[in-house]
Parts: C-alpha cells; structure tokens; sequence
C-alpha cells in the first residue's frame, strides 16, 4: 500500500500554503511526516492511502505496527499454458511480498483440466493467483498484477470488451473474489521476456510438475 501526505505550511509572508507529497511507502510516508514536523512550520498533517482514507501521524504509527507482520507490498506475476491435444492447463504464479522486516517470493503451479483456450488458462491462472493471495492472508490492499497477456489484463481493467460467456464467467469469478478479500487491483501489462518464471512454473505444470515454495529474498 503506497501512502500520500497532505499538510498546511506557513510561509515566510505568514501565508498558510497547502502542501502534498508523493505516493511512497508507508516507512517513508511516517518518516518524511516526522521530519515535517520538526520543522516547527507545518499543520494540519494527514497520510491517505489509496482509497482515501486518513490517518493522523498517531493512527499512522499504529497502523504500521498493526499490518507489519501481515504480507504487504505485494507484486504477483501470473501466466498460463494452453495444451490444446489434452484441453489442459498450466496455471503459473509468483508472488512478492513483504512480511515483518523481510521479503518473501512465492512460487507456485496447478495442472487445470478442461480449458478450451490460451486465454481461459490465462484467467484461470489470475483466478489461482487470487486463491495463493486469499491463503497468504491478504486483505484491504492495493496489489499489481502483472502478465503478458495484453487481452486478458484489458478486459480485467475495463477497457477493452468481452463477449465470449466463458471468459465472462471467469471475468465475474475474479471479481468476486477480489471483492470478497477487499482487493485494489493494478494492472501491468509485461514482455513475456519479464514473464519467464511464472511461463516456466506453468509448462512446469504441464508437465506434471507440481511446484509451491516459500523463500526469503536476501
């Protein structure tokens, strides 16, 4: 979750002018709220997350404490394999995420049976993501999810239509859930160059490799 500060600086002409920062984490949004304080010229200091709620510089303190050992800055990249001769699926994912004071990276792969396109394993393979997430215990957060799947990341976004009632029924699958676990989505669309990990966990799959690890990334 990235935090934005809004605060009301005097000036030397004694005007109040009022002031806002970038989006930063929530580290760097309490520090740079510390150091504006101390200025002795600052008031009126609040910290939004992006979904405009507000906190003062107590509540934000608190809440740091309260979400730190919960996954937090969370980046998932998604891919998934069609094998048309068994109407399989390989659904691979790979997510980031930050716990305590480390970083973590989650690997994991699913064999899906009874898809009809690369595009429907593509949603399944978002779908699984959401379930990895829903496990990891992630909840009330902004997450980016990134897949080289430009179709399927356009339709999730709204921007481009779909008019298949498969792909339509995953469409409303993804939303539920993500609606259920109060998720923020942001879209990326990526090379499949920048996508080989989650492309390899899928053929993985395939293969009847199953694969789910948890590391710490030093």
């Amino acid at each position: 979750m990235k935090y934005r500060l809004e605060w009301m600086q005097k000036i030397k002409s004694g005007e109040k002018v009022q002031l806002s920062s970038e989006w930063v984490s929530g580290e760097t949004a309490v520090q740079l709220g510390e150091e504006l304080d101390v200025s002795g010229k600052v008031t009126d200091l609040y910290f939004y997350d992006e979904n405009g709620t507000s906190w003062i510089m107590k509540e934000m303190k608190k809440l740091l404490t309260e979400i730190e050992e919960d996954p937090h800055d969370i980046t998932i990249f998604f891919d998934g394999g069609f094998q048309k001769e068994t109407n399989q699926a390989g659904l691979g994912v790979v997510a980031f995420f930050k716990q305590g004071k480390k970083k973590y990276r989650v690997r994991a792969n699913q064999l899906f049976n009874e898809m009809d396109t690369n595009n429907e394993a593509e949603y399944a393979a978002f779908y699984y993501a959401l379930n990895i997430l829903e496990d990891l215990g992630v909840h009330h957060l902004t997450c980016e999810f990134k897949g080289d799947s430009q179709v399927v990341l356009k339709q999730l976004e709204g921007d481009w239509p779909c008019y298949e009632e498969t792909l339509n029924r995953w469409l409303d699958r993804i939303e539920e859930k993500m609606k259920s676990l109060n998720i923020k989505p942001k879209y990326t669309v990526i090379p499949r160059n920048d996508n080989k990990e989650a492309d390899k966990l899928a053929t993985q799959a395939l293969q009847g490799k199953e694969i789910f690890s948890k590391t710490i990334i030093l």
